[in-house]
C-alpha cells in the first residue's frame, strides 16, 4: 500500500512538471505578398515599375534558409531543428504559413536575419527530391542545385505586344576565358529592420515577413524588361542587379501573440 502511494505521488510530480517545450514559445511566419503596399492581383495587368513598363504576375516561388534569432543579449538562436529552409509557393497557400518545429526560448529579441535562397554548401543537385521543391531544379550548365526565386509575369513592351518575364535568380554562370566559366552563388542575406520581438512560454509568437515586389524593380537599379528581356537565368549581370535590388524586398508586418 505504502509503495502504490509513494508510486502515485512521483507520477502526479512527474505529470505537474512542465515538459521543456511547455516552458518555451512558439513562431510562426506568415509570409505576406504586396505590390505597392496592396496585397498582389495576380494575371491582371494593372502594375507599372519604375522604367514605365506596364506588367503583371502570374506565380512565384522561392526559399529562404538560415532564419537567425538575434537576442537581446548577444545569442542567436538558428532555426534548423526540423528545417532549415522553406519554401513558398503562390499556388500552395498553405506555403504561406510557417509553424516552426523549433521550441524558442522566452525572452526579448532584437532582429530576425535570413538567407534569401539557399547558400553555397547547401544548394547542391539531391537536396529535394520530391515535388513541388523539385520542381524549383536549376540547370547543372549553370550550376546546379536549385531556384532561389521565381517570379514569372508578362510585360508590355513600347510596341504595346504582351512578352513573358521569368525574373528567376540561382547559381549564375560568368565566362571568364574561353572554356573558363565561374559560377557565382547569387544568395544573398536579409537582415529584417523593426524585427523585434518577445517570446513568452508556452505562446506563439505570429510574424508577417511581407515582401514587397515592386522593389525587386528599382533601387539601386531600375529594371527595364524592354533592355534586359524577358528570361535572366543565364544573365549574370541581371541576376547581379537581381541581388543587388533585394536589399529591400522584405519588411516586416504584423506581429500577434496567439494561445
Amino acid at each position: 500500500m505504502i509503495i502504490m502511494l509513494l508510486s502515485a505521488l512521483c507520477y502526479a510530480c512527474r505529470k505537474d512538471k512542465p515538459s521543456e517545450e511547455e516552458e518555451k514559445g512558439k513562431i510562426v511566419f506568415r509570409f505576406v505578398h504586396l505590390v505597392d503596399g496592396q496585397a498582389v492581383v495576380y494575371d491582371t495587368m494593372k502594375y507599372t515599375n519604375t522604367a514605365g513598363n506596364h506588367y503583371m504576375i502570374t506565380d512565384m516561388q522561392y526559399f529562404i534558409s538560415d532564419v537567425v534569432l538575434h537576442a537581446s543579449d548577444g545569442s542567436k538562436k538558428m532555426i534548423n531543428e526540423w528545417q532549415d529552409i522553406y519554401y513558398v509557393d503562390t499556388y500552395i497557400p498553405s506555403t504561406f504559413e510557417w509553424q516552426v518545429y523549433d521550441a524558442i526560448p522566452p525572452g526579448h529579441y532584437d532582429s530576425i536575419s535570413f538567407t534569401f535562397g539557399i547558400n553555397k554548401e547547401k544548394n547542391k543537385n539531391g537536396l529535394f527530391v520530391n515535388p513541388p521543391e523539385v520542381n524549383m531544379f536549376w540547370p547543372d550548365f549553370l550550376g546546379g542545385g536549385f531556384h532561389y526565386l521565381k517570379l514569372n509575369g508578362r510585360w508590355k513592351t513600347q510596341a504595346a505586344t504582351l512578352l513573358p518575364f521569368n525574373f528567376h535568380t540561382g547559381i549564375g554562370a560568368d565566362t571568364i576565358g574561353p572554356g573558363q566559366v565561374v559560377f557565382v552563388h547569387n544568395y544573398f542575406n536579409v537582415n529584417l529592420k523593426n524585427s523585434s520581438f518577445t517570446v513568452n512560454k508556452g505562446r506563439n509568437t505570429v510574424i508577417e515577413i511581407v515582401m514587397n515586389i515592386e522593389s525587386w524593380f528599382h533601387t539601386p537599379h531600375v529594371w527595364d524588361w524592354d533592355s534586359i528581356g524577358g528570361a535572366i537565368m543565364e544573365n549574370q549581370s541581371a541576376m547581379l542587379w537581381a541581388r543587388e535590388n533585394g536589399f529591400d524586398v522584405f519588411t516586416i508586418g504584423e506581429k500577434t501573440e496567439e494561445p
